[in-house]
């Protein structure tokens, strides 16, 4: 297992980081996964034993459940927590009550205290913003992130779903004040799902943010269960949750790519697709999700694929977004000024 730094601090993190959205299976989540405690205790133990030290979960996994869970896990295999980097996040909604959801000061501090209940620890190292809030200043939210770090609760604040501007919005709020800013950003990154590269992935690479992608796999549909002929597998959460939107068609293609790579390689659609993923710029961290053990050794033998410039350049394009002004505008205009 190889270690990153994330963004411009000196925190390392592994290459993989193991997601837990699967622990649980509480309400709307139990499409995601039902994962309980003595399956979660075998699955971390397998995340450990690979050297992967970066954890991330979330308040609203299954209303707390993941967290839970996931602490408990900590507690039962006896894990030395200050080899771990934790991270979970707030704004979605947990419960029914007015201030039960957002970014408001009162909801960052409130959820930050649940989330150390339910994780039976007294410090989180990531917390993300976890989406939006239409509803609440940036400023207060920024406001609100800074003074958390400086309780000693939270180490560090990355954002999650957010536009760029808005990003760049809260970066320079931070600046003008002498806050924290965000150090890293969680989004949607896949074969199948590429958008980032228009603007989330040239801000990082400005403002030395690292990227930990989400749902590498695009919702499963890049791990070789699917084909034009067989959508429905009943064994993939996209069976019930079709997430995240992905154009199928073009997918398809990319699977068939993939799949035959990997044969060069004996390896899964979902190790070429993790591989390739690893290969991109900016890219601190790839979030990987299992709901059992053979998934998660599939996943994490991906770090052992090798692609060659070749499989990198057959990948690209099939895979390659179509390009949106003002991009192709800004690339005729720089011929004569490159990069």
């Amino acid at each position: 297992m190889k270690y990153n730094f994330l963004g411009n601090t000196g925190l390392l993190v592994s290459e993989l980081c193991f997601g837990t959205m699967t622990f649980g299976g509480k309400g709307f989540w139990e499409a995601i996964g039902r994962t309980q405690q003595q399956e979660v205790n075998e699955l971390m133990k397998v995340v450990i034993d690979s050297g992967i030290n970066f954890i991330d979960t979330a308040n609203v996994y299954s209303y707390g459940e993941s967290e839970k869970l996931l602490g408990q896990s900590i507690k039962d295999l006896g894990l030395n927590r200050n080899e771990l980097v934790i991270a979970t996040k707030v704004r979605g909604r947990m419960d029914d009550k007015p201030n039960g959801v957002g970014l408001s000061r009162y909801h960052i501090f409130n959820s930050v205290n649940e989330s150390l209940e339910r994780l039976q620890l007294d410090h989180i190292d990531i917390l993300y913003v976890h989406g939006v809030d239409h509803r609440t200043p940036v400023e207060e939210t920024m406001r609100a992130l800074n003074d958390i770090v400086l309780t000693g609760k939270v180490r560090y604040i990355a954002v999650c779903n957010w536009p760029a501007w808005m990003v760049m919005k809260a970066q320079g709020i931070a600046d003008k004040n002498g806050w924290n800013r965000f150090i890293g950003l969680q989004y949607f990154y896949s074969l199948a799902g590429r958008d980032i590269e228009r603007e989330i992935v040239p801000l990082a690479e400005d403002q030395n943010l690292g990227i930990m992608p989400w749902s590498p796999l695009a919702g499963g549909f890049l791990s070789g269960k699917y084909a034009r002929d067989i959508e429905k597998t009943g064994n993939s959460r996209r069976d019930t949750f079709d997430f995240p939107p992905i154009n199928k068609e073009k997918t398809y293609d990319i699977v068939d790519v993939i799949t035959e790579i990997g044969q060069q390689y004996n390896a899964s659609p979902s190790q070429i697709a993790l591989a390739w993923v690893r290969y991109q710029p900016g890219i601190t961290s790839t979030i990987i999700g299992a709901k059992n053990i053979e998934q998660l050794n599939d996943n994490i033998k991906s770090i052992e694929i090798e692609l060659s410039t070749a499989d990198l350049e057959k990948i690209d394009a099939i895979s390659a977004l179509t390009k949106e002004y003002p991009e192709w505008m800004v690339d005729r205009q720089s011929v004569d000024r490159p990069r």
